[in-house]
């Protein structure tokens, strides 16, 4: 799974709870913010369900177990941030998305922490020490899906980071696809966008004829899990339109006005989510811990992932605030940790077995949860402050000198 490192725009002191209709797009989303930090939590949740052996008791086995569509979530926020822009300019006279400035910002996101993570994890973590140089290479340039049995221990969710790359590699492309689509014909940016997410449900059977070796889950490439970012660029085309008259609903399209209440609408977007949510802990997505996946399991797995991500933030984007939990303090401290809550958590669990005389597999979730938890915190606050905020900002204010 990937903590969707996708910058926002810092608020401006005006409120975030402001009397903007609903539907008017912003710059920045707090409440989205918070939402990341859900997603984070959840995925660090799911695997010590897993290590404790929770996600095979009766009935929280399974809801717990699948907590792993905390990755659509994140893949659905990538989706929507990344591409709010490009769906923005094709609408109002805002420029297209510089690329190259997109790609640098991309760049210092993702790689300054990660790379801590993976030399420590590497050169210190006992099950992982060892590692050849195709490993290194693999997990240090984030391609590890494309490269047979590179993932390891205390890195194992990097593959979602991985799918994030490509993603973010392949986003430019879409964009400059669909860049005659502007005016009149940005209408037709959604069925585009939903075409390709319903192509790529073939994806599965599609990768078991490519002639590669045993090792590569062709499963885990980005071609297989675009239905979850598409949910997100849907998502942005929807709130971009809504940015050509803010203040004058009645001049929506009649799609529109009645998707933008569809989606606005908390108890409806709720039930959805249940829905969807519910069928994906059946084995109809798919077994919830180890498991062989079926090319349909993993179909069906991406249209519900695909749903649940759509539900969870279709309201956030779409309704007025106010988003109290989300909003708050606590919540975006952790959003702004999110992305080091994803990519130490694990490295902190593989310790945390020992450190304590914890044994792997054999219950415990609740105890091993808070202090996962609570040291995984704490690493990724210093995370963040002494690595990630940092290279931000000498980015930043390098683009500043450039421009002046």
């Amino acid at each position: 799974m990937s903590s969707s490192p996708d910058e926002q725009v810092q608020p401006t002191p005006r409120s975030a709870h402001s009397d903007r209709p609903a539907g008017v797009a912003r710059r920045f989303f707090p409440q989205l913010e918070g939402m990341r930090a859900v997603a984070a939590i959840a995925v660090l949740t799911t695997h010590v369900s897993f290590q404790t052996g929770a996600v095979d008791t009766a009935v929280l086995g399974p809801i717990v177990g699948r907590l792993d569509l905390a990755v659509a979530l994140f893949f659905g926020l990538s989706g929507f941030l990344l591409w709010h822009p490009w769906a923005r300019s094709a609408r109002t006279e805002a420029p297209r998305p510089d690329i190259g400035r997109y790609f640098r910002h991309r760049i210092v996101r993702i790689w300054p922490a990660y790379i801590v993570v993976v030399v420590l994890v590497l050169t210190l973590l006992p099950d992982a020490k060892g590692a050849d140089l195709t490993v290194w290479l693999a997990n240090l340039t984030l391609t590890q899906v494309f490269v047979s049995l590179s993932l390891t221990a205390g890195l194992t969710q990097m593959w979602s980071l991985s799918v994030e790359v490509a993603f973010y590699l392949l986003l430019p492309l879409i964009g400059l696809a669909l860049v005659r689509l502007r005016g009149d014909l940005a209408r037709l940016r959604i069925p585009a966008i939903l075409a390709m997410g319903v192509v790529s449900l073939g994806w599965a059977w599609f990768a078991d004829t490519l002639p590669l070796s045993d090792g590569i889950e062709t499963k885990n490439w980005v071609f297989g899990h675009l239905p979850w970012f598409a949910a997100g660029l849907v998502l942005a085309e929807i709130s971009a339109s809504t940015e050509v008259s803010p203040h004058d609903r009645q001049s929506y399209p009649r799609w529109l006005r009645i998707t933008v209440d569809f989606s606005a609408n908390r108890r409806l977007m709720g039930a959805v989510f249940v829905v969807a949510y519910g069928l994906a802990c059946t084995p109809l997505a798919g077994p919830t811990g180890l498991g062989e996946v079926t090319d349909l399991q993993f179909a069906t797995k991406m249209v519900l992932g695909a749903i649940v991500a759509y539900a969870l933030l279709a309201p956030l984007v779409c309704a007025q605030g106010p988003f109290r939990f989300l909003d708050s303090p606590v919540m975006q401290a952790l959003g702004r940790w999110s992305y080091g809550i994803f990519i130490w958590h694990l490295a902190v669990l593989a310790i945390v077995f020992p450190l304590f005389g914890i044994i792997p597999f054999n219950g415990n979730m609740p105890l091993l949860l808070l202090i996962t938890v609570t040291l995984t915190i704490g690493i990724s606050a210093a995370s963040y402050t002494f690595i990630e905020d940092p290279t931000r900002r000498w980015l930043n204010e390098r683009e500043g000198r450039r421009r002046r």
